[in-house]
């Protein structure tokens, strides 16, 4: 009966100790939207839940921590919806590359505050430790991995047709020796077999995707268009055409 009753027990302060930990991150992504990143406090946090600031030491280190976990649950929330939107496009690599482009941007304009944690102003004083790196990758991962597979369909026996084969960009071929060397390097991690100038033309059109997404939650397209949705999804098609999908 004892070994049981501890066992219990263990489990319900486990409990209890995740259930403050998701209140206070609660908090803190409130207070993101309210200060934004760069101001949020350890302070703030504890003043709207009703405690003192050394409480929440209990459950993590200090503001920083506290940006941490925002930070991978953000990537995390991203990469989910993300993956969800490849898998339900099926087999197409242009339909899953269109499909994942609009879930992210769709994922930012309902998360715009979040999104800006991730990809707007750096956070002064705050440098994300290594736990950060995985999650963070998911989507670029992603992204090169449907190119690569692309490209792994057609130069199989029996793939595309040649006539098929991603254009070439004339850029690619004139890559720095040292940047050739870095995106050789980068592929083998994240797409091992792909050419270093694919992945210099995946990263080309994410970054442009991510950049379209960043002008339009930051404001930056106002006054310029008003069809955010078509603009987005021709600029997703043409991404995709550029890269041979």
């Amino acid at each position: 009966m004892y070994a049981p009753a501890v066992a219990t027990l263990r489990s319900a302060r486990a409990r209890a100790h995740d259930d403050v930990r998701a209140s206070i991150l609660e908090r803190a992504r409130a207070r993101l939207a309210v200060d934004g990143a760069a101001a949020l406090s350890l302070r703030a946090v504890a003043r709207d839940l009703g405690v003192v600031p050394s409480a929440l030491y209990r459950y993590f280190d200090g503001r920083d921590a506290i940006l941490t976990a925002l930070i991978v649950e953000a990537y995390d929330a991203l990469g989910d919806v993300a993956e969800a939107a490849a898998r339900a496009a099926g087999r197409s690599p242009r339909r899953r590359w269109v499909a994942v482009a609009v879930a992210i941007r769709e994922w930012a304009l309902a998360h715009p505050h979040e999104y800006a944690l991730l990809y707007g102003t750096p956070v002064p004083g705050y440098e994300a430790p290594t736990d950060t790196v995985d999650p963070g990758t998911r989507v670029a991962r992603l992204l090169v991995g449907i190119v690569h597979e692309a490209d792994e369909v057609r130069e199989a026996p029996g793939g595309a047709d040649p006539a098929g084969a991603p254009p070439v960009d004339p850029a690619a071929a004139k890559l720095p020796r040292e940047l050739r060397g870095e995106l050789r390097r980068t592929a083998e991690l994240v797409a091992p077999g792909l050419a270093a100038e694919r992945l210099f033309a995946a990263m080309i059109a994410w970054t442009q995707l991510f950049g379209l997404v960043s002008f339009e939650v930051f404001g930056q397209t106002r006054g310029m268009v008003e069809s955010h949705d078509a603009l987005f999804r021709a600029t997703a098609e043409h991404a995709a055409a550029t890269l041979g999908l």
